[in-house]
């Protein structure tokens, strides 16, 4: 979905769609890994009862830096996989899979992990990009196209698995 449709006015950079989609990966989930740093902080100053100048000076700077680093992990991984979908020409689970792979390995090398931790993680996170690709594409229809009623039954349409 385009970044004009969330952020009217956003710039958006012609003919550089890889570019685009990075930017949009980088700052969506930036916001998600900011938030999730201020609710911890905000529950550790809760917790422990205080409140100070530097304990909110620390906090920003932990809210910034975990923004940071989802967005970046994130933006790498959705230009990945765009790029893996331009190279293949096809749009698959596969794209997901190079594309997590390739983001894995550079995170993990860029973290000055060793041969054998960047190997395992290239694999955790491929892995980990193809089962989300493939819930997130799973089809929920029926037979009769009556989706609700399916749902209602539990017998949910899974393209890969049939139900009795």
């Amino acid at each position: 979905m385009p970044m004009s449709v969330f952020f009217s006015g956003f710039p958006s950079f012609p003919n550089i769609e890889v570019l685009n989609r990075t930017i949009e990966g980088f700052i969506k989930i930036g916001v998600v890994g900011a938030s999730k740093v201020a609710v911890e902080e905000t529950y550790d100053c809760l917790k422990k009862g205080k409140f100070s100048v530097e304990k909110l000076d620390d906090a920003l700077r932990k809210v910034c830096r975990g923004g940071a680093y989802w967005g970046t992990t994130a933006g790498a991984y959705v230009g990945m996989e765009y790029g893996m979908e331009r190279i293949r020409g096809t749009r698959d689970w596969k794209n997901a899979m190079l594309g997590g792979a390739i983001t894995g390995a550079l995170i993990s090398a860029a973290h000055g992990h060793g041969r054998d931790q960047v190997i395992a993680n290239a694999i955790t996170i491929g892995a980990l990009a193809t089962a989300a690709k493939l819930i997130n594409n799973l089809d929920y229809e029926s037979d009769d196209g009556d989706e609700l009623d399916d749902w209602a039954e539990g017998r949910p349409h899974f393209p890969l698995v049939s139900f009795p």
